[in-house]
Parts: structure tokens; C-alpha cells; sequence
């Protein structure tokens, strides 16, 4: 099992509602060896894993994903491209709303609805419903 890393970030900028990563998806990153022999291809969990982390971190949620929706994967990463991750936040809803893109290329998207978590008035310990 591939230990999981956050690509190289350049620049990062957000707000309440929306947050903007500049990436750069190094070959040496661990996710291309052995996908595929002939040409590295950086997995769609992969792009998932970083959209899970990042935006969870930037919004407070804790990392726990109840669903994934609408995942589509439409254009292949290779090593050492450049890509922008924006995640929107729809707060109401507890969704963040992903895409990878560079200009008009678009590699992915897709949205993740995270698990809520209650907090116990007595004791006020989080846990998972």
C-alpha cells in the first residue's frame, strides 16, 4: 500500500466558499510507479484522496466522506503537469464540489458529501452518527 502525500503545492487562496490550489504533480510522487508500465498515470483515487484532504482541512470537517458523487475522470494526469484544485463548500449541505483543471483542460470532478458528526452536549465529545 502507497503511503498517501499531498502533491507539491504552489499557491493556495480561499474564503468561506470557495478554495483554489495550484498543484504540481511531480513524476517522482510514489502514486505513478507501476501505473502503468508504459505510461505513468496518476489514479483517479489518488485526485479523489487530495480532494478529500485539502478540502476538509480548509473547510473544518473532519475527513470522513459519507458519499461520492457524479466522479468523472476526463482527462488523463501525467508526471510533472501542472493543475489548479478548486472545491466550492456548500455548507448547508456538508458537499464539497471538486475539480481539477489547467485553463481549459479538465482532468476531473466530481462532489463529496461528508459524514456528519454530532457532538454530545454532556461531554461534548464529537462522534459519528
Amino acid at each position: 500500500m502507497i503511503k498517501s502525500e499531498l502533491p507539491h503545492i504552489i499557491s493556495h487562496e480561499g474564503d468561506n466558499n470557495s478554495y483554489h490550489w495550484r498543484l504540481f504533480i511531480s513524476a517522482d510522487l510514489a502514486f505513478f510507479k507501476g501505473h502503468f508500465p508504459e505510461q505513468a498515470v496518476l489514479p483517479g483515487i489518488t485526485l479523489v484522496d487530495w480532494a478529500v484532504k485539502l478540502g476538509c482541512e480548509a473547510f473544518g470537517y473532519s475527513a470522513k466522506v459519507a458519499t461520492l458523487e457524479v466522479l468523472k475522470f476526463q482527462q488523463l494526469i501525467l508526471p510533472d503537469t501542472y493543475v489548479d484544485l478548486v472545491i466550492e463548500h456548500q455548507a448547508q449541505k456538508a458537499k464539497l464540489i471538486f475539480s481539477y483543471r489547467d485553463q481549459d483542460k479538465r482532468f476531473a470532478s466530481g462532489r463529496i458529501v461528508i459524514k456528519p458528526a454530532w457532538v454530545n452536549a454532556a461531554t461534548n465529545i464529537e462522534s459519528d452518527s
